[in-house]
């Protein structure tokens, strides 16, 4: 199928991509952003998303690349996949987005996506938001009202929602650095480059041989992505030894409610995510080569 007609806009700069959001809104039209259209574009040749009117972001200057802030890095929001995994800055300071960006689709994807694009696209099985909700990050939104933050544990609001309101944009990303930090990200599909059945972004801060702190950030096992909050506080103070995180990891579970489909039913996801969440971090802390255990092991 193909898109129904449409009009097009390329602004210059967020001011002018807000008025004419302004604009479209007391028109009373249906308007759509374009980030990097690997969402949006497939929707609206499938007539699932069929707006009035498209604005294109990708001519503004400075909604891309990443810099370092000290303690902080910020990412701009048309920063696409293919740069979040290559950037050296990640790497350095923030490897697990690193790692989940490189997981995204394939490489023509990867160098279309954009990181901003896929979180406002919320979906649960999407592999940059859990990875996102792990790190703590807060979102830079602008409107006519100004600019407001919004921290991950409430940006991400329900099935393909997100605490951008009408007449909004995302143009950034903070995210803390975890300096020192393991970090991995574990995914599980049926064939390359599919959706998340089930993912794990895992980090872990270690100290005087023991997980001191971990965060668990999981992928697909609700209509938001989750923290593991019962699975973080096991692994405080857990030994780094295969047994004690495997017990630990029991609990990644805990507190999610996994959608049934023609991949799993929700309690395949549950045993999995625990088996996921194991695999993850002991990666994450150095005591087993990533994608070397085996799924059900």
């Amino acid at each position: 199928m193909i898109p129904s007609t449409f009009d097009y806009a390329a602004p210059t700069t967020v001011q002018e991509a807000l008025s004419l959001l302004a604009a479209a809104d007391s028109a009373g039209d249906d308007v759509k952003l374009l980030a990097g259209g690997q969402s949006l574009i497939p929707v609206m040749k499938l007539r699932m998303a069929d707006p009035s009117l498209v604005i294109d972001l990708g001519r503004i200057p400075g909604l891309s690349g990443i810099t370092d802030d000290g303690g902080t890095l910020t990412i701009g929001a048309m920063t696409p996949h293919h740069l979040m995994a290559t950037d050296p800055l990640l790497a350095a300071h923030v490897p697990l987005l690193q790692m989940a960006a490189a997981t995204v689709a394939d490489p023509q994807v990867r160098h279309r996506g954009t990181f901003g694009g896929a979180l406002v696209h919320a979906d649960p099985a999407g592999d940059m938001p859990a990875a996102v909700l792990a790190t703590g990050a807060t979102f830079t939104l602008f409107g006519s009202g100004g600019e407001r933050t919004v921290d991950a544990a409430d940006f991400f609001q329900g099935y393909f929602t997100t605490a951008v309101e009408e007449g909004e944009i995302l143009t950034s990303i903070r995210v803390p650095t975890y300096d020192g930090w393991g970090a991995h990200y574990e995914k599980f599909t049926r064939v390359s480059q599919q959706w998340s059945i089930v993912a794990v972004a895992a980090m872990v801060r270690m100290e005087g041989g023991v997980i001191a702190e971990a965060r668990l950030g999981l992928t697909n096992m609700a209509s938001t992505p989750l923290r593991a909050s019962a699975a973080e506080a096991a692994l405080a103070g857990c030994a780094l030894d295969a047994d004690a995180i495997a017990a630990a990891c029991a609990l990644a579970a805990d507190g999610t409610e996994p959608a049934s489909d023609l991949n799993g039913d929700a309690d395949y996801r549950r045993h999995l995510v625990q088996v996921i969440a194991r695999r993850a971090v002991m990666a994450a802390a150095g005591l087993q080569p990533a994608g070397k255990l085996r799924v059900g092991a």
